[in-house]
């Protein structure tokens, strides 16, 4: 059962690693199949996440929202004061491994 689906292969990647980290059996369709596209249906080619067993959907979806909304959260660098994307757990212009949520 299909559980996510993103045109940026990396989203697609995080949440498998993040059901991967919860023991949630899954796997990626469609990884490679942009290369298809025109012969092949934009909507087909779009990489996907599914459930290797539907009872996980309830948990899965979970997770996932979760994560949507911890990415969404930016922060200031304590360091350099620079803003950083909610996805980065590190500072991307100084690299100091801690933040401060605003």
């Amino acid at each position: 059962m299909r559980i996510y689906t993103n045109n940026d292969r990396f989203m697609v990647w995080q949440v498998k690693q993040l059901l991967d980290e919860h023991k949630i059996p899954c796997f990626i369709k469609n990884e490679f199949a942009s290369g298809a596209m025109g012969e092949l249906s934009p909507l087909d080619c779009q990489p996907e996440v599914w459930l290797n067993d539907a009872s996980w959907q309830a948990r899965a979806e979970t997770l996932i929202e979760q994560m949507q909304e911890h990415t969404a959260i930016e922060w200031v660098c304590s360091g350099c004061g620079e803003t950083n994307g909610g996805n980065f757990e590190v500072c991307w212009q100084c690299g100091q491994e801690t933040h401060v949520d605003q």
